[in-house]
């Protein structure tokens, strides 16, 4: 039966490069999932959970923006970064949530639209962190 080989890299290092059963992503549009065999395409990945399921187990990483290629059954992730749950400070991801959503509350109809848009991506980073942080990792295949 085909596999994907999935290969997760980030400017500081590649997290993860190995073969899989299937891969569902975050992107700008829609959640998106891939099977052996799909045909060629990029999208432009959001911020969220990367599902990676493989023999029968299922693992998420957090992923933040960023590019997925898909050709010829393999899965390229060029990710502006991205954490494994175990990487995670679940205590400093809640404290981050609560300043963004404060920060987001007090705005006024003056703030500037980029101290706005600011506010809502580490939101939207720290709802990532702490949903992905709730996984447990099976097994330890993925570091490399």
């Amino acid at each position: 039966m085909a596999r994907l080989h999935l290969r997760i890299v980030t400017p500081e290092q590649i997290k993860l490069e190995e073969d899989v059963d299937m891969v569902i992503m975050r992107c700008v549009t829609g959640d998106m999932g891939i099977l052996p065999n799909h045909e060629a395409c990029s999208a432009v990945l959001d911020y969220g959970a990367l599902r990676i399921i493989s023999e029968g187990g299922e693992r998420r990483i957090a992923v933040y923006g960023g590019i997925v290629q898909v050709h010829d059954n393999i899965v390229s992730v060029l990710a502006n970064g991205a954490q494994w749950p175990e990487d995670i400070d679940v205590s400093a991801a809640q404290a981050e949530r609560d300043r963004a959503q404060s920060l987001i509350e007090s705005e006024s109809p003056s703030t500037d639209s980029l101290t706005i848009q600011r506010d809502h991506i580490k939101l939207r980073r720290s709802l990532v962190q702490i949903e992905v942080s709730s996984y447990s990792i099976l097994g330890s295949k993925h570091h490399v």
